[in-house]
């Protein structure tokens, strides 16, 4: 039997809404993480449509095929269009990134969430990350999480600012060349 996760709710910030992850975002989405300059910190490079939509399908299940991990996605929007920007569909203005939460419980029986975020390159340096992170951070915290952690490149000082700002701190860890943030938690 799989265990039962937290699931993404809709989100809203001064200037986002966070919308749960649908398959039907890839192809919004595709046009918008296109971008090899997204990827200089985590490897890999940008998705086809149709890739993005086979992943956004299984991230949609709410937790890997073996129940033991939790998955939260959101997609982010902004709640108007930007100035100069083409008009966005109403009513609402163009996707802007992604956050997303990895749910695990650790042995001590807490719940902890490996958060992550990506803003697409064009809508960079405005504070979406942050704003972002901190509303799903809340959330996960209603939600009984009782660890905060993040893996954030050591030279990707937009991230650690943002890791910083969630009351995360840099640990000695690090993991696939990223360094593990933690709020320290129940650990």
């Amino acid at each position: 039997m799989t265990p039962s996760w937290p699931t993404a709710v809709p989100l809203s910030t001064p200037r986002l809404l966070l919308e749960p992850l649908r398959v039907e975002h890839a192809r919004e989405a595709a046009p918008v993480l296109d971008d090899v300059r997204l990827h200089t910190w985590t490897g890999g490079g940008p998705a086809t449509p149709a890739l993005l939509r086979d992943r956004y399908a299984r991230l949609v299940a709410g937790h890997s095929p073996d129940g033991t991990r939790g998955w939260l996605n959101w997609m982010l929007r902004l709640r108007e269009r930007e100035p100069g920007a083409h008009p966005p569909p109403p009513p609402y203005g163009p996707l802007v990134g992604t956050v997303q939460a990895t749910l695990h419980r650790p042995a001590d029986g807490g719940l902890e969430a490996a958060l992550a975020w990506v803003v697409a390159v064009d809508h960079q340096g405005r504070g979406y990350a942050r704003e972002s992170a901190l509303a799903m951070a809340a959330r996960l915290r209603e939600e009984g999480v009782t660890r905060l952690t993040a893996y954030v490149h050591p030279d990707h000082h937009a991230s650690a600012g943002v890791a910083r700002a969630l009351g995360l701190t840099a640990s000695g860890t690090v993991v696939d060349g990223e360094v593990r943030w933690s709020d320290g938690g129940t650990e």
